[in-house]
């Protein structure tokens, strides 16, 4: 696909809407909607690259109270036949289909391959990819089992979102400010990981969140890896014109 001159992709994760509280929830989802009716008139398409909710179980019949604001101006946006692409994160991976069938959106569970104008992105949340982590990389695997979501969602809604937002709480706390500073060349499992990949196949950028650290970092072979860093501390994005990906930061 070769974008048109006057439109650009963009890239933006790690809302964590719900978190820490409704109020402050508010403001942030208020910024969001803003920053996307912002861009719709010269977005070619838009990629929410993981944790747009701090919790978010889809029942069968239920979905998580809230996010009214932001739901509705993604449906807007795909109304208008600008193409939207979601990623689960680690907050918000138990998406069943909802996001597919409302709001026209496709929602991936693992990093994909995407080519525009001859440059190859490999795109992706960024949970549990790269060497160590291994305790949630296990727990990620019962996370994701079929089992474990549908005797999940027999706990009733307020037992269930209780339950994860406990849960939620205690992994920011655990994490505390590590998002904050650069961790070095050979301690940031994501970069370890881009290497690794770029052993195997060429891309020209890698685009992941979860790390919630703006990061555009050289990598060999003219390859450059991209971290979206959120929109709690940050408001960072990226953008793509068809020959460039800048990192930036919406005031």
């Amino acid at each position: 696909m070769n974008i048109p001159p006057d439109k650009k992709i963009y890239f933006l994760s790690d809302f964590h809407l719900g978190a820490p509280d409704h109020e402050s929830s508010l403001v942030r989802e208020k910024k969001v909607v803003a920053f996307l009716d912002s861009i719709k008139h010269t977005a070619a398409e838009i990629f929410i690259v993981g944790d747009i909710f701090d919790f978010w179980y889809e029942y069968k019949k239920v979905v998580p109270k809230g996010y009214t604001r932001l739901l509705g101006k993604l449906a807007e946006l795909t109304d208008s036949g600008i193409p939207v692409h979601v990623f689960v994160g680690n907050h918000d991976m138990w998406m069943r289909g909802y996001f597919e069938k409302e709001l026209n959106i496709p929602v991936y569970h693992h990093p994909r391959v995407f080519e525009w104008n001859g440059k190859k992105f490999l795109i992706g949340h960024g949970d549990g990819l790269g060497p160590g982590d291994h305790g949630y990389k296990r727990l990620k695997k019962i996370f994701r089992n079929p089992v474990c979501q549908w005797a999940f969602g027999l706990l009733h809604p307020a037992w269930g979102i209780g339950l994860a937002n406990y849960f939620s709480r205690k992994s920011r706390v655990k994490t505390g400010s590590a998002d904050e500073h650069f961790l070095g060349e050979d301690k940031e499992w994501l970069i370890i990981y881009c290497k690794d990949e770029l052993k195997k196949q060429h891309y020209d950028f890698f685009i992941f969140g979860h790390r919630h650290y703006p990061m555009d970092f050289k990598l060999p072979d003219n390859a450059r890896y991209i971290n979206l860093g959120d929109w709690i501390r940050n408001f960072s994005y990226a953008s793509f014109d068809g020959r460039d990906v800048e990192l930036l930061k919406w005031q």
